[in-house]
């Protein structure tokens, strides 16, 4: 049974998750642990691999500073007169919200692992140099917070692709690993000991 907390978050995808059981002849609650792992790796895959290109290309700072000060140029094709549209709009404060979600984020990691320029275990209040001040990052490794928030916000943009790519890979997924794994530890449980 979920938690009330997640039940609500998660009860939008049991339908899909149902009727592809249904469809596939893979066990339910397998079907579950499978695309509840596959959802997560393609959050942390892509958030890695972006945050590498980021940071060999060099562009964290640069998109940050566009976004947080409305100088890139978002093609959304509504207005060619030079007014800001309802689409920029929703995409610059759509993009301050993920910024100031992956400064949290990049402080959580770097004060948890020590890295990004945080000491290990340091405290909240103690951020240093390394608060965006006027919408760049100071700091020896400002670049890499910028390039943590630019890499969190592809990861969040990519939400619709990951969702389907975890609910279409979640049955073969399910039938190669979950459920080996499953039938090994019931094996393992159920063995009885020899006289």
């Amino acid at each position: 049974m979920l938690p009330p907390s997640n039940g609500k978050k998660f009860s939008r995808y049991m339908e899909p998750l149902r009727a592809l059981s249904a469809r596939t002849g893979t066990p339910l609650p397998s079907l579950v642990a499978s695309f509840a792992v596959l959802h997560e790796l393609t959050a942390i895959i892509p958030l890695v691999g972006t945050f590498l290109v980021a940071r060999q290309l060099g562009i964290g700072e640069r998109v940050v500073r566009g976004i947080r000060d409305g100088s890139i140029n978002v093609p959304t094709g509504d207005s060619d007169d030079g007014s800001v549209t309802p689409n920029e709009t929703w995409v610059y404060e759509t993009g301050k919200r993920w910024i100031d979600e992956g400064e949290q984020m990049a402080g959580r990691l770097g004060r948890r692992y020590g890295i990004f320029g945080f000491e290990k275990g340091q405290s909240k209040e103690v951020n240093g140099d390394l608060k965006p001040e006027q919408g760049t990052f100071t700091g020896p490794n400002a670049g890499d917070i910028a390039n943590v928030v630019v890499a969190y916000g592809i990861t969040k943009a990519m939400l619709p692709i990951r969702i389907g790519a975890s609910l279409y890979l979640s049955p073969a997924f399910s039938r190669r690993v979950v459920e080996p794994v499953r039938l090994s530890f019931v094996r393992l449980f159920r063995k009885s000991p020899r006289s």
